[in-house]
């Protein structure tokens, strides 16, 4: 775990985002990016996409290849569906997020919590709604990274959801590696303890290169 000491009074962006709903920006080469867990357990959902060319993403797959984890925290390099290198983690204050359990949706609601848990609000509601607002579709999703979910590999090889470690104040901080299109799911899940049943706020800030 990794932490850096920066004045919130000179991010050139600070928004809170609320509890359950998406968030987009266009991050610059070089900025970072800074996502603050307000109260604690919160689970944020987190895309990437080359913002002059969508087709480019996030890979989950060549981001835990190239660093031999499942993984994400400070030091860990982001790479793309190209094997570009996305963005770097430069801090983290809680550690261990998540990369491979991907988003809620009404499917995996269904699965795991009853038929009667279809219609809940999701991640992949939240990420398709804000995707629609730079020209992209459902198609576009891919396996995201998951910050502040705790999500072990039990020794049969399955992954478990547990409560999360993240107390309120934790962050994680990522710089821009090349011009990209941050989306974020402020988790709406309320049937497993990835948001402690509550879910709550989270601060972005951004600052300059």
């Amino acid at each position: 775990m990794q932490n850096i000491e920066r004045d919130p009074a000179e991010a050139i962006y600070d928004f809170t985002v609320p509890a359950t709903r998406p968030w987009s920006y266009m991050l610059p080469k070089g900025q970072v990016l800074r996502i603050v867990d307000l109260e604690g357990q919160q689970a944020v959902d987190t895309l990437f996409y080359n913002a002059h060319d969508h087709s480019e993403r996030y890979s989950a797959q060549d981001t835990a290849r190239m660093q031999g984890s499942p993984y994400v925290t400070a030091g860990t390099e982001i790479y793309s569906s190209e094997g570009n290198l996305m963005a770097t983690m430069l801090a983290d204050t809680a550690g261990g997020h998540d990369t491979s359990a991907g988003a809620c949706s009404a499917e995996s609601n269904t699965v795991r919590f009853g038929h009667d848990k279809k219609y809940m609000h999701s991640c992949r509601d939240n990420f398709v709604m804000e995707l629609s607002k730079h020209g992209m579709t459902k198609r576009d999703l891919v396996s995201n990274i998951n910050f502040f979910m705790n999500v072990p590999v039990e020794p049969d090889g399955t992954l478990a959801i547990v409560d999360g470690v993240s107390k309120p104040g934790d962050y994680v901080e990522l710089r821009a590696e090349m011009d990209i299109l941050v989306f974020i799911s402020n988790c709406p899940q309320v049937n497993n303890p990835c948001n402690g049943f509550k879910p709550t706020p989270v601060r972005t800030l951004v600052w300059k290169a």
